[in-house]
């Protein structure tokens, strides 16, 4: 399983709105085959590992990371697959919670003869298609709420310099983090301010640039800015109320991006409409990497599944230095926001501290 699960992994952030999978055949105690899912529309990773397996696969255990489909999709359904290859045991980690599948897969394999045991390595097959699980069971995508700051909590000095708070080796793993999801997402202030690319750098095998998301509101960014770059060839979406003008509507349009208009709630964006739109548009997965204002509205409306934040040891100090969380915040102590299943990692001088919310 935990191959199974290694394999699953080289395709995340590839195969959206799809979950990942690895899949392997084993025969009396050695590997025969093995595959993973590389994209929507491409054959599933148990499909992959049949088909290099071939007549071998009959009286063989199929080890996979999540319940193998029974319906007709974009492909067709992996249990016939398994039965007419003669798979004598399946062992998985979880149920799809897709409600086209959640169990019957299961089920039908059984019926059919064939072993079944469930729950192995249990947890981390949740984690490896956490977003994917919330979408599907949700319809709308998994946030990650991505912060770099000082050991005093600042994400910049008091005239906006930010560049750079944490080192080479944080910055490439926040590049990594980039090609796992679907989409990054950013206010129209940091637009303006940083005039960011959001884009991976450098781009390795296996890595791709995830779709652009600029939360505008009622203010307007120029077309020059670089998040713009290559808007007719890599989706690049500008979220605005319905006060943008036809004339800006009109230019943003011709260079490619994406013209989302969505309800407004004092004079901003609302996020929530936001989000449920964007599921509609099979963004499975976001990251903002957004200023503190963005952060704290997300924070607020309940938005936020995951935070990443990398942790410098720097002091910024300067009580006009912006922190991470904007907005009012909480009043009452009590009524913090907790961290779960929390894990600190060292990345060159800095830290990586990841978890759950919610």
């Amino acid at each position: 399983m935990t191959l199974a699960l290694n394999l699953a992994r080289k395709a995340e952030g590839q195969t959206n709105p799809n979950p990942v999978v690895g899949a392997v055949l084993v025969k009396s105690g050695e590997i025969i085959a093995k595959g993973y899912h590389k994209k929507a529309g491409l054959p599933h990773a148990e499909i992959i590992a049949l088909r290099k397996a071939g007549s071998k696969a009959r009286g063989a255990d199929l080890y996979v990371n999540l319940e193998p489909c029974c319906h007709h999709g974009r492909t067709p359904p992996c249990t016939e697959a398994i039965i007419a290859a003669g798979i004598k045991r399946v062992v998985l980690g979880i149920r799809d919670p897709n409600r086209l599948v959640s169990g019957r897969g299961i089920r039908f394999l059984r019926r059919q003869g064939v072993e079944v045991v469930t729950g192995v390595l249990k947890r981390d097959c949740e984690k490896i298609n956490e977003s994917f699980i919330k979408y599907i069971t949700t319809g709308r995508p998994w946030v990650i709420l991505k912060s770099a700051f000082s050991l005093d909590g600042k994400i910049a000095t008091r005239t906006g310099d930010s560049k750079w708070i944490t080192g080479s080796k944080a910055r490439a793993y926040a590049h990594r983090l980039r090609s796992k999801v679907d989409a990054v997402l950013v206010g129209a202030e940091t637009v303006r301010v940083d005039d960011p690319q959001l884009t991976v750098r450098p781009k390795k095998k296996g890595m791709h640039n995830p779709a652009r998301i600029i939360v505008a509101g009622k203010n307007t960014i120029s077309i020059s800015a670089k998040i713009f770059n290559n808007a007719h060839k890599e989706r690049v979406i500008y979220a605005s109320s319905a006060s943008l003008s036809s004339t800006q509507k009109k230019k943003l349009q011709g260079i490619g991006v994406e013209v989302l208009l969505v309800k407004h709630k004092k004079e901003q964006v609302d996020l929530p409409s936001l989000m449920e739109k964007l599921g509609e548009m099979e963004i499975t997965s976001i990251m903002i990497e957004g200023g503190s204002e963005i952060s704290g509205n997300a924070l607020k409306e309940k938005l936020i599944d995951k935070v990443i934040c990398f942790l410098a040891p720097k002091i910024i100090g300067g009580k006009n230095a912006p922190g991470p969380v904007g907005g009012q915040g909480i009043a009452k102590l009590k009524d913090f926001i907790q961290v779960k299943d929390m894990s600190v990692e060292k990345l060159g001088n800095d830290l990586v501290i990841e978890g759950n919310i919610y």
